[in-house]
């Protein structure tokens, strides 16, 4: 059985922590199955969003400790983990296409930098979000200190790095951590989300995700040129072209 298990369906690509023994700690080998999870659901035309999901009570409890103490060269293992996590997010960052992500038990260190991936986050009430790192005597990896500050501002970012604060799904939901609260099931009104949206524009969609993603690393003029060039590129779609169409004639 695999660290990560990957399935279609309806246009959705489920992309699935699975380790729930290990709270769905990600050790290298889940690292490489994340990413080419990832490139998978990239190349393929028929995905039109991406869902991340963990397996069992948690969603994940950030990098695997156990096989930290285990490595022989500590400092070359984590480095090698912590890179291979950070590319496998980033590339799904890259994605053209919506990621929903769906969150429950625990989300802790590395496992922040996974949620915040998401574009479209949905939290169980009772999920537990915790900056972890500092009680292992560790720091930020995996775009957690790029990711969060821009999640929820510089200050609220800081509280949560250094006191150890532990946010409740709600609570991350008020501080813009997560996009949408339930009580149970967070996977399956994810997968409603997700599904929604696989059947809708899927170009444009995937585009202004790009757009907003992107727009952190651009002028306020290279972002309004790069818009330009993207819609104007959307306007042939056959979506957009019928759809502009099917609007003038009502």
């Amino acid at each position: 059985m695999g660290t990560v298990s990957y399935a279609v369906a309806d246009g959705v690509a489920e992309i699935r922590l699975d380790r729930p023994e290990a709270s769905n700690a990600v050790d290298l080998p889940t690292a490489h199955a994340l990413a080419d999870a990832v490139a998978r659901a990239g190349a393929d035309p028929e995905v039109g969003a991406v869902l991340v999901t963990g397996a069992g009570k948690r969603f994940c409890a950030g990098g695997d400790v156990a096989t930290m103490v285990a490595a022989s060269d500590r400092a070359a293992y984590l480095l090698e983990l912590a890179e291979a996590l950070d590319g496998a997010l980033q590339a799904l960052t890259a994605l053209d296409k919506p990621v929903i992500g769906a969150v429950q038990g625990a989300v802790a260190g590395a496992g922040i930098g996974v949620m915040l991936s998401c574009d479209v986050v949905v939290a169980e009430a009772a999920t537990k979000i915790v900056f972890a790192y500092p009680g292992v005597g560790l720091t930020p990896d995996c775009g957690v200190s790029w990711l969060l500050p821009r999640a929820v501002g510089q200050q609220r970012a800081l509280e949560l790095a250094l006191t150890g604060r532990v946010l409740s799904g709600t609570e991350a939901r008020e501080w813009g951590m997560v996009t949408e609260v339930v009580e149970a099931d967070a996977a399956a009104r994810a997968r409603e989300l997700a599904v929604g949206i696989a059947a809708g524009p899927a170009h444009a969609l995937g585009q202004a995700r790009r757009l907003i993603r992107g727009s952190w690393a651009q002028t306020r003029a290279e972002t309004g040129a790069e818009e330009s060039r993207t819609i104007a590129a959307a306007v042939a779609t056959p979506y957009a072209e019928g759809a502009l169409e099917g609007f003038v004639k009502k």
